[in-house]
């Protein structure tokens, strides 16, 4: 047996004790309310690293626009999306079991697993509720940068009014909707623009597989959303000049955020639908490609994978039987109700 497996699970509650209120609503949590916490910090998961990216965008865009020197470049972008990506997975997903990526659900769906946590359930409604929130935390995300950018956003559309250029530059990845929404560069190959998104999101998916691989003794759980991070930074720092979306929520979260700023006009074309869908294909062959070629199950589960598993379970049974007590104590209550009547 592994040493680490004998070590007996210490709860947050047996150290230090809840207030009264907060200890009912872990009640609730862990119960008929889990589904909430888990939207909810799914949606907080791509918001954060929607916020990070996009609001850096914006930053670089206007900056260009307006003549504002110094304000933004592509590093500065790609940094602050690899950085979204470690609060994302650190803050939220330990709480939501989700992937911040509808790709990586339809994955979780095919394989019949959720995360490296836990398995995923059997209800179709729960894989669709991680995807609506996926998109509607980078949907949110996009309408508050848009508020918190309003006046520079008015003042950068007024600016290409005044030159002639809001008709060739608004929708593009130079103007305003394209701090938003991701857009092909004038007169690009549409063939050339969905080879360039396949591939990066193919080698994301690999590096993302090779992370929570639970033997790859390199890669410890606390380091995966570093690697990860930054390899989103990587794809961003090379590629996004061709054009790549690397997440369908982020895209179709954004598209969805212009769409409702400014209209059809917005829509993206052709392209929309490379943007959207190609990452999903992409992330299965991606992860086909790396349990074939470098997965072996033969290799032994390191200690920090194991003991993320052992504490993982340890919750989950803890929370079956909390959640089974309210469950039973439901029934209980509505029976009592109903004889009463």
């Amino acid at each position: 047996m592994h040493p680490s497996a004998t070590i007996p699970a210490v709860h947050l509650a047996d150290v230090y004790p809840q207030p009264r209120l907060l200890a009912v609503w872990q009640k609730h949590r862990r119960g008929r309310a889990r589904w909430f916490v888990e939207f909810v910090a799914e949606a907080m998961s791509t918001f954060l690293y929607t916020y990070a990216g996009t609001g850096s965008t914006a930053s670089y865009i206007l900056g260009s626009i307006l003549g504002l020197p110094n304000i933004g470049n592509l590093f500065q972008i790609g940094f602050a999306y690899a950085l979204g990506v470690v609060l994302a997975m650190v803050i939220a997903l330990p709480t939501s079991n989700g992937h911040a990526n509808p790709a990586f659900t339809v994955c979780a769906v095919l394989t019949r697993k959720c995360t490296p946590l836990r398995g995923l359930r059997p209800s179709w409604r729960h894989r669709i509720r991680l995807i609506v929130a996926q998109i509607l935390g980078a949907y949110i995300a996009c309408l508050l940068i848009y508020v918190q950018y309003h006046d520079l956003i008015k003042t950068a559309t007024e600016e290409l009014r005044a030159k002639g250029l809001y008709d060739s530059v608004m929708f593009t990845s130079q103007g305003p909707g394209g701090i938003f929404g991701i857009y092909s560069t004038a007169g690009a190959n549409l063939g050339y623009a969905f080879l360039n998104e396949f591939v990066c999101d193919f080698i994301l998916a690999v590096v993302v597989f090779g992370c929570i691989d639970p033997t790859n003794i390199l890669c410890p759980p606390v380091v995966a959303p570093w690697i990860i991070g930054f390899t989103y930074a990587i794809i961003i720092w090379g590629f996004v000049p061709a054009s790549v979306a690397a997440n369908s929520a982020r895209d179709v979260g954004g598209r969805l955020a212009v769409l409702t700023l400014w209209g059809t006009p917005a829509t993206g074309g052709r392209y929309a639908a490379i943007a959207a869908l190609t990452n999903i294909p992409a992330t299965i062959l991606g992860g086909i490609f790396y349990h074939f070629i470098f997965s072996d199950s033969d290799r032994v589960v390191t200690r920090a994978a194991l003991d993320l598993s052992t504490a993982t379970k340890a919750y989950e049974e803890r929370g079956a039987v909390v959640s089974q007590a309210s469950s039973v104590k439901g029934d209980i209550e509505y029976a009592e109700r109903t004889l009463s009547k």
